[in-house]
């Protein structure tokens, strides 16, 4: 899976993928070449007319007990708990290198397990989800399947804060404007992840997602995670769903166990190297 990365070289290779469209950057950092991701790194990398453009980067390391272990990053140079469609696009490229149809990799949401399927989809196991209002978390104690704001919208923490709406039609939400303003509303300290949801029946429904220090994304996997939990916990959704995104199809189930499984395709798109000019811009 390596793309490259020494010591010696002056240059930083990297992968394109994407999963439903919402797509990533993805650097190897086993070695020592990969280590220096930093804030403005990822700012300039995310930019999707000086750099390279991407709704999450993530970052391959090393571990322990694992296959190995990921950190994400934002378009804004935060960092993300979870990433449940680049989860995917790593566990993919890490059973392409083992060979095997299965993998373990340790991420801000614990050990996450993934198969590959006969059709070539990923399933992840994306850990269980909290539902306290500390655990999402809240800036005060409340009813995290009701939460105190207009619409009572659920609350659901899958490594990363969520707060899920339950809307009659999706396609008349202005997504650009309330995303950014629940974001940032002062209940959630952190910030969160917005999702709007559009109920079709027990086992289907359509989601548009705005995710935290990124923007309108195509698809969201712990954004679909969310949404089944908050569905559920609602009495809205059995806990086998298909969920409909801008970028196309998510199967979910959250398990009795509190686990919560997504599975959907991931697609290779590119390989290339970020040139000594660019890493020098950034002082990586």
């Amino acid at each position: 899976m390596s793309t490259g990365n020494d010591s010696a070289s002056p240059s930083l290779g990297f992968r394109k993928m994407h999963g439903l469209g919402n797509d990533f950057v993805i650097i190897d950092a086993r070695d020592a070449r990969g280590d220096g991701v930093t804030p403005a790194l990822a700012r300039a990398l995310g930019d999707r007319h000086r750099g390279v453009g991407f709704d999450q980067l993530a970052v391959i390391r090393g571990a322990e007990g694992a296959d190995a272990s990921v950190e994400f990053w934002n378009a804004d140079g935060t960092m993300a708990g979870a990433c449940g469609n680049a989860t995917r696009c790593v566990a993919h490229l890490l059973m392409a290198e083992t060979g095997r149809a299965d993998t373990a990799m340790l991420t801000g949401n614990g050990r996450l397990g993934a198969i590959r399927l006969p059709d070539g989809r990923v399933t992840v196991d994306m850990g269980p989800a909290r539902t306290g209002w500390r655990e999402i978390p809240l800036a005060e104690a409340c009813d995290t399947v009701s939460l105190p704001l207009d619409g009572a919208p659920g609350g659901v923490s899958m490594g990363n804060p969520h707060c899920v709406f339950f809307v009659p039609n999706v396609a008349a939400i202005d997504l650009a404007a309330i995303g950014p303003r629940i974001e940032h509303h002062p209940l959630f300290p952190e910030r969160t992840n917005v999702e709007f949801a559009e109920v079709r029946s027990r086992d289907n429904l359509r989601l548009r997602v705005w995710e935290r220090g990124t923007g309108i994304t195509l698809a969201c996997g712990s954004g679909a995670c969310a949404t089944v939990v908050a569905g559920v916990r609602k009495g809205l959704l059995d806990r086998r769903v298909t969920i409909e995104l801008d970028g196309g199809e998510l199967e979910l189930e959250w398990r009795d166990d509190g686990h919560v499984l997504m599975t959907g395709p991931v697609s290779e798109v590119f390989e290339g190297r970020l040139s000594p000019a660019f890493l020098a811009g950034v002082g990586a």
